[in-house]
């Protein structure tokens, strides 16, 4: 589904049922009538969970159960593994239901991988994460290119070991020996790489669990990204372990290729909320699209953002600038459900091809066109937003 042109991208979409009709284990925050933020219409419209796919392990787990409970009246089919839904994955008649399946099914597995991976960009380490996959629906997306035609969620039902992995690799490590661009003091975690928490929490507690785990780690933090205003974790008292990154781009581009997200300007107002709730609040700066008037969108942006953030989050905030990475099994999927979006992210006369270690086919900027774009970036950010650190660009 794609957003209207107006400020909030699901304006116009019909109402749909209840999310869920539960009591949670978090505080209620009920920001948008009565009861907690994951039955409002904003969350309605996000999720409306119609089928489930899962995997005997995972429907059986404590975590399984509990969201099985949530979904009564939802029919369940047992599948052998996550990744391999005929009628999901691999089926190019799925693409014509791209946003429709990510509103309306979920898939629920056991994550059989828990390995922790050295970053060094975004955080110290990448953890495994909770999830796959997601409800949004940006075009740009890296996750969707092994998944064939479908990218629903996938949320993982063994948290307790995901968590009890994450908790042995930070005790491993001991004191951070000194400042990286990652973190001053703490190891940082990525715990969202290839979904977004505030998204997974609508459905259960597994983001609630992990920061309440990075809450009594002194030596790490955890990270993720997100696209998605979620106030129910404003009530989870992270303590200051956790990093949230609200990602930006110019509110045209988002229009264009952020489906199904919170408006850009709704996840900056968030900040500083954020931030008095115990997070710490930064920015990424991504993806960077160089299409006609960028420097113009993306000066009005940071503009903005110098003018409503207060100084308590600029003491504390620092960005990640990302440049778009492309993929040509990805562009053939958008042609199939959003053409419009590939008018400005595929453009081979400035992008070259690299193959990924997993073999996909990746397109990113020249590098002196992506050099440029970077130095045109900071000077942009020294100009309208001189605040905000940049930790790392690429």
């Amino acid at each position: 589904m794609q957003p209207t042109s107006g400020g909030d991208p699901f304006d116009g979409e019909p109402e749909q049922q209840a999310l869920f009709g539960w009591a949670d284990t978090a505080p209620a925050a009920p920001p948008e009538g009565d009861g907690a933020f994951r039955n409002s219409a904003t969350a309605r419209r996000m999720l409306d969970i119609r089928e489930v796919y899962g995997e005997p392990a995972a429907l059986a787990s404590p975590r399984g159960q509990q969201i099985l409970a949530r979904l009564p009246e939802v029919p369940v089919t047992e599948v052998a593994g996550h990744w391999r839904i005929p009628s999901l994955h691999g089926n190019a008649g799925s693409v014509a239901r791209w946003t429709r399946i990510k509103r309306e099914t979920l898939v629920l597995g056991v994550r059989q991988s828990l390995t922790t991976r050295p970053n060094g960009r975004s955080a110290d380490f990448i953890a495994p994460g909770a999830s796959n996959g997601c409800a949004m629906a940006c075009a740009y997306c890296y996750v969707p290119r092994r998944k064939g035609y479908a990218n629903p969620i996938t949320l993982f039902t063994n948290i307790e070991a995901i968590i009890a992995h994450i908790q042995r690799h930070v005790r491993a490590q001991g004191t951070k020996p000194e400042p990286n661009q990652c973190d001053r003091d703490a190891w940082v975690y990525d715990v969202g790489e290839n979904g977004d928490c505030s998204v997974d929490a609508l459905i259960c507690d597994n983001t609630a669990d992990l920061i309440a785990a990075f809450r009594a780690l002194p030596t790490a933090k955890a990270s993720f990204a997100t696209k998605f205003v979620n106030p129910d974790l404003l009530e989870l008292d992270p303590g200051g372990r956790t990093r949230v990154r609200f990602s930006l781009m110019p509110q045209d581009d988002s229009r264009l290729l952020d489906i199904r997200t919170s408006p850009v300007a709704r996840r900056i107002a968030a900040a500083a909320d954020f931030l008095d709730a115990g997070y710490e609040v930064h920015f990424n700066l991504s993806p960077v699209v160089l299409r006609p008037g960028w420097q113009r969108d993306w000066a009005e942006l940071l503009t903005h953002l110098d003018d409503v953030v207060p100084d308590r989050v600029k003491e504390q905030a620092a960005a990640e600038v990302i440049l778009l990475t492309h993929n040509e099994q990805l562009h053939e999927v958008n042609l199939g459900w959003h053409p419009r979006a590939e008018d400005v992210l595929w453009q081979p006369a400035a992008q070259e091809t690299k193959r990924s270690q997993n073999g996909a086919i990746n397109v990113r900027y020249e590098l002196q066109v992506k050099q440029r774009a970077i130095g045109r970036l900071r000077e942009l950010i020294a100009s309208h937003a001189p605040w905000l650190r940049i930790r790392y660009a690429f």
